[in-house]
């Protein structure tokens, strides 16, 4: 674990590496001309070399020198006006190229935004994420210690390592192969986590979902070898000031059914359940933080898989709530599973209900890979979207219009699982509303973002644990009264 410490100047400090910011067109911070007066004359052949100017996302490391401390200063670029989220992903780049630093000393904290020393941490430590349970050789961080220059709120930065916990647990689910996670042993990492947090935890077996009415789930199930799980957390601090609904879709590896995918479709989909480790993670950092908010976090597992007896094209399931979905497509099964989440959750008459799906390619086409959809009721989605914002989420409103919900008319059942071939991420969001009732709602499709193609500052390539820090923030927000 990285030891977080604070204080003192740069004239007092050493490490293996020191990392500062940089604004656009080399707009020196106090840190980085403290170095670059040290460094030069040779740092600015560096410079020359990288085509380094201080734009977002650009990184330099130069050796130390004979008047420097550290054996090395990396310059990250800041660009223009430096948020929070320009500190986090600077700080993320620091991370990945100081992972063989065991004391790095940082002053991007002091780069403008009031919660600096947060953005920095959480930046960082995701930066250094790495999953590597599958290698035969594994490179972990070689970091023991971060230290903040000045004046550094070290609450802040463990607050940070607090949700950094919670996203790194959603990124290792995701990342999980699928052989290793089935619905059973999801149970268990659940149980895991609750017992660490002090929350408590239902889980539904099979028997306990017929019982239950869990018909979406149960026939999604249908033609897996391995049972589904619906998993409840449950964590309830005293004097609470509101009460948050979290549901999460957690299909762990989705093969399409009988509608079955293409073999290269197929290749993410252990990817599919990063709705459901959003909430396994969220609800870990939500509890260790002691916000005053209730919660629930409900996360209905299972596979999609064929076999003799999946479910059929044709096909029809009844939902907790009582609701019938006539199963055109059985590649359009995450919709199904939240149906029994969402009218669970209603049930519990929440002030707000969130649910998180890696669920329509349309709401890709629509946004791309970085960003998610957001549909929902009432204020929810503006409740929402103001959280995302402020942790560094992407989110992006789309529409629900009464006139589209005659897309989705089944001939012999309630509604059907699919609609036209166009507004795919619509249709889904409008089946979702069948099972909320009264509740505010707001649904995450978060098919793009939940996952990454690429490593760019904080992000890794693989599982992002998407979502996690925009319901911690959501989570302090209703607490706040807002």
């Amino acid at each position: 674990m990285i030891e977080f410490t604070g204080g003192g100047t740069l004239d007092d400090a050493a490490g293996d590496a020191l990392v500062v910011g940089v604004g656009a067109d080399l707009g020196w911070t106090d840190g980085a001309r403290w170095a670059a007066d040290r460094l030069r004359p040779h740092l600015d052949a560096h410079l020359t070399a990288a085509d380094f100017s201080g734009k977002a996302g650009q990184v330099v490391t130069v050796p130390g020198s004979a008047d420097l401390p550290f054996g090395s200063v990396v310059f990250v670029g800041l660009g223009p006006d430096p948020d929070e989220e320009a500190v986090r992903r600077a700080a993320g780049s620091a991370g990945l190229a100081t992972m063989r630093s065991r004391r790095v000393v940082s002053t991007l904290h002091e780069s403008g935004p009031a919660r600096g020393v947060e953005a920095a941490a959480l930046g960082f430590l995701l930066g250094q994420y790495r999953y590597d349970e599958q290698r035969s050789e594994k490179k972990p961080s070689l970091t023991e210690s971060l230290h903040f220059v000045g004046d550094a709120d070290l609450d802040a930065a463990q607050r940070a390592r607090v949700i950094a916990d919670g996203v790194m647990l959603a990124r290792d689910l995701v990342n999980t192969p699928a052989k290793d996670k089935p619905p059973a042993r999801m149970a268990e990492i659940a149980q895991e986590v609750a017992a660490r947090t002090g929350m408590s935890l239902t889980v539904y077996g099979l028997d306990e979902c017929i019982a239950e009415g869990f018909g979406g789930l149960l026939g999604v199930n249908a033609g897996s070898v391995n049972p589904p799980r619906m998993v409840v957390f449950r964590y309830e601090p005293d004097a609470p000031k509101a009460f948050l609904a979290i549901v999460g879709k957690g299909i762990v590896f989705d093969s399409g059914g009988l509608s079955l995918k293409p073999a290269q479709a197929m290749e993410t989909m252990k990817t599919d359940m990063s709705g459901a480790a959003a909430v396994f993670g969220a609800v870990q950092a939500i509890a260790e933080l002691r916000i005053p908010v209730r919660v629930v976090g409900i996360t209905p597992i299972t596979e999609n898989m064929p076999s003799g007896s999946a479910t059929r094209p044709g096909d029809v399931l009844r939902a907790r709530n009582g609701k019938t979905i006539e199963v055109m497509n059985t590649d359009a099964e995450g919709r199904l599973v939240l149906a029994d989440g969402l009218s669970l959750a209603a049930e519990e008459e929440p002030d707000l209900i969130v649910d998180l799906a890696t669920l329509t390619g349309a709401c890709m086409v629509a946004l791309g890979e970085k960003i998610g959809g957001l549909f929902g009721t009432g204020d929810a989605p503006d409740t929402v979207r103001a959280a995302a914002d402020a942790a560094g989420e992407r989110l992006w409103p789309l529409p629900m219009p009464d006139d589209y919900r005659k897309l989705i008319d089944s001939d012999v059942a309630d509604m059907k699982n699919t609609g036209p071939r166009y507004g795919g991420a619509i249709n889904a969001a409008l089946l979702l509303k069948e099972f909320v009732g009264e509740v505010p709602w707001a649904h995450l499709d978060i098919a793009g973002p939940a996952r990454s193609s690429e490593a760019e500052h904080y992000v890794q390539k693989g599982g992002t644990g998407f979502g996690v820090r925009t319901l911690v923030e959501l989570a302090v927000r209703l607490s706040d009264g807002g």
